[in-house]
């Protein structure tokens, strides 16, 4: 079978990458198609265009570069029908590849459609999943509450697990050896900074989060701080960074950023699936998130829930302190940052919140790659049968 897939940022990219994994196990012929990133292509895509192209998150972000992201939808779309694939599957980023969906469906009106990680109707917006509705026949969703909201606009949907309850983690020995290599004592605190994957995250949260960090630094005076970044933004990660007085051992490599994880007791991040990833390392943390000031305003007016982080929605506790839009500043920050630090009953209510989020994610079952696979093969069968 051929597919043709699109993803339109790093976590896309790795889900990308999982999934076509789980469909060569059961397909060992298949054949893939689209836009993704180097997961994906390690796993045998030609990437139509980089995918970085589409990584922009917020309503004031994507205006300038509306009509380069209208031309990549367009020719995503006629790709779509030179391929005659047997499925389409988007990859999270909604509004690149839904756009795409509807654009390619007139042109191809048997062609399964999928997408991989439900629209967070949860949140804001509930609207989407019936739009979304009129072009998707399937969804994958990642968070165990999710299937409802799409069925009830019509769309079939199976939870097929989150990859991050899976995945294996460093141990101790990694942990020792990461902290040996960069001079960090057992004792020493290491701090993760996380301010996004994406340039518009970085370079709107980086010198919040460093300035939340000297902060921190002042009252506990022995930190150390690591930003385990991704491709996309390590250049200006690392340009950025020389002028920080923290000095963080900014870390590219997948297998130093696990162990970094590993090594790490606390971390003040981006909102969004690195919450997860702590949580499967089992390390506290503070959440920070801002966008432009009208992309701001508008999601507050359209926000539904008094959460974002995911550890808080899938626990169903608010033991992860965040700090959203105006909150977003360095003093309170750091005085939660050395609150999660310093006190046991913080720590140990995250400590609880992140077990119990691994478990309501899948952890000990069947891979979510492999999972989703086969809920695209049963889409595919019962789209053909209709």
């Amino acid at each position: 079978m051929k597919f043709f897939l699109i993803a339109g940022e790093a976590s896309g990219d790795q889900l990308g990458a999982a999934l076509m994994a789980g469909l060569k196990i059961l397909d060992p012929q298949a054949e893939f198609v689209g836009v993704g990133g180097p997961a994906m292509q390690a796993q045998g895509l030609d990437s139509l265009f980089p995918m970085d192209e589409l990584s922009v998150m917020g309503l004031m972000e994507v205006l300038p570069k509306y009509r380069a992201l209208k031309r990549r939808i367009a020719q995503t779309a006629a790709a779509v029908t030179k391929a005659a694939p047997d499925a389409l599957i988007g990859i999270d980023s909604p509004d690149f590849c839904l756009r795409v969906a509807r654009l390619a469906r007139p042109g191809n009106p048997d062609l399964p459609m999928i997408h991989y990680v439900a629209p967070s109707v949860w949140a804001w917006r509930a609207g989407r999943a019936q739009k979304m509705a009129r072009v998707i026949d399937h969804v994958l969703a990642i968070l165990p509450f999710e299937p409802p909201y799409m069925q009830a606009a019509g769309m079939t949907c199976d939870f097929v697990g989150h990859p991050i309850a899976t995945e294996a983690v460093a141990g101790p020995d990694q942990a020792a050896l990461f902290r040996n290599a960069h001079g960090i004592a057992p004792e020493t605190p290491l701090v993760l900074c996380l301010p996004g994957s994406r340039r518009g995250e970085v370079a709107r949260l980086g010198a919040r989060f460093d300035e939340a960090l000297m902060r921190l630094r002042d009252r506990v005076p022995e930190i150390r701080v690591a930003l385990p970044t991704v491709p996309g933004v390590a250049g200006m990660v690392r340009e950025m960074t020389r002028r920080w007085p923290t000095a963080p051992i900014v870390i590219e490599e997948a297998d130093e950023k696990r162990a970094a994880f590993a090594a790490a007791d606390l971390a003040l991040a981006a909102s969004g699936t690195v919450s997860l990833e702590l949580a499967a390392n089992r390390v506290p943390m503070v959440i920070g998130y801002d966008m432009a000031p009208l992309s701001r305003l508008i999601i507050g007016f359209l926000l539904r829930t008094d959460t974002v982080t995911l550890v808080n929605l899938v626990s169903e506790t608010r033991s992860v302190p965040e700090f959203l839009g105006r909150a977003c500043q360095p003093d309170p920050l750091a005085r939660a940052l050395q609150q999660v630090l310093e006190d046991p009953s913080a720590r140990m209510a995250q400590l609880d919140a992140m077990e119990l989020t691994m478990e309501r994610l899948g952890r000990g079952g069947e891979a979510p790659g492999l999972r989703a696979a086969r809920s695209v093969l049963t889409a595919i069968r019962e789209r053909r049968s209709r």
